[in-house]
């Protein structure tokens, strides 16, 4: 059975999540759905994340196994065709050798939250960003988000459904900048702990804010201790922004065109 990869982009304003769950939508049920339809019946999306209701995603990666060969520029097509959905699209299909796992082969991840920090709301940005309505300072929460850079134990930037064996991680990256009347926070790690990015969010946030300094943030980090952290941020600014692979893999996905294969 051949084996593909698929870049996916999503508004998960509409979605449980990623995840399939009953009787609610999924990301994973709407393209195993829309396979189904192309005759690819009781085949398995594996995503390279679990998004979470309401996260969105401009580069989610998932793998398939196939029944038959397709073309890598026609799936994508026939699969936006039968999911229906105008928030879900598959920009890329690539065949892949028959290991490769967009979950377990991925070596980054890549997430940012975006704040609208203005006294007026936007209706076009609604479900898009946490609406603040007073200016964050963007280099307090930069100076913050800092002491979470490098390995440590994330107990309380965790949530108590957190399903990680441990919650020890290391931070590559970390930042917040201002882009207009927005202020993004941009995280990058291997791997990271349920709702650990809105949690940093949320956090930050409030020495945004001016109600806590910023060596707030590391007392909280030090605490292990989930009630140490600031309030949750909603879900509606979070977005997975990359899933980073093997130098050739990344050039495949993204920089070539979409008939290009990777075979064993």
């Amino acid at each position: 059975m051949p084996r593909y990869f698929l870049v996916i982009e999503y508004e998960g304003t509409e979605f449980s999540g990623w995840q399939r769950q009953d009787g609610a939508p999924s990301v994973q049920q709407s393209l195993e759905d829309a396979l189904a339809r192309l005759g690819e019946e009781n085949c398995l999306v594996y995503g390279a994340g679990r998004t979470d209701a309401g996260v969105h995603a401009e580069f989610m990666v998932a793998h398939v196994d196939l029944a038959r060969h397709w073309s890598a520029h026609k799936l994508p097509l026939a699969i936006n065709a039968q999911t229906g959905r105008r928030d879900l699209a598959v920009l890329r299909a690539l065949q892949v050798h028959d290991e490769a796992h967009a979950r377990f082969d991925a070596v980054e991840r890549a997430y940012r939250y975006r704040f609208l920090d203005r006294n007026i709301r936007s209706p076009l940005r609604t479900h898009h960003v946490w609406h603040r309505n007073r200016p964050l300072d963007v280099e307090a929460m930069h100076e913050a988000a800092q002491f979470l850079a490098g390995k440590h134990d994330f107990t309380t930037f965790r949530s108590a459904q957190c399903q990680s064996a441990s919650p020890l991680k290391s931070i590559d990256h970390i930042k917040v900048t201002r882009r207009g009347d927005e202020v993004h926070l941009d995280v990058r790690a291997r791997s990271f702990l349920h709702n650990q990015i809105r949690s940093f969010a949320g956090s930050l946030d409030m020495v945004g804010l001016g109600r806590w300094p910023a060596t707030r943030i590391n007392d909280a980090l030090a605490a292990c201790d989930r009630s140490a952290c600031g309030p949750v941020a909603p879900a509606d600014g979070l977005y997975l922004m990359d899933v980073v692979y093997t130098k050739q893999l990344n050039v495949m996905l993204r920089g070539q065109s979409v008939g290009d294969q990777i075979m064993p």
